[in-house]
């Protein structure tokens, strides 16, 4: 079912999105350590970027969900008028 007029206003799974990225930040976090300890830094550097980026992910998710319902529409939200290729105001 579409929720916007995709792809130009499309509406992301925000709280999915967040659950994934603490889950992404806690395998990162736990790779980047035991690879440390493990004496493996090619690895350990690796997991650490990945750490980066799913902080930089977490954080302009966290930003969308303190937008608001247009970042985060509830069920009385509804959808976007689909787009019907008239003239862009």
């Amino acid at each position: 079912m579409r929720t916007g007029n995709e792809p130009e206003n499309a509406r992301s799974a925000l709280r999915l999105r967040f659950w994934l990225s603490m889950w992404g930040l806690l395998w990162a976090a736990f790779g980047t350590t035991v690879f440390a300890l493990v004496e493996r830094p090619g690895w350990a550097a690796a997991c650490g970027v990945l750490f980066l980026v799913v902080t930089v992910d977490l954080v302009v998710v966290l930003h969308h969900i303190h937008q608001g319902p247009h970042w985060q529409p509830g069920r009385n939200i509804p959808p976007y008028e689909p787009d019907h290729g008239g003239p862009r105001r």
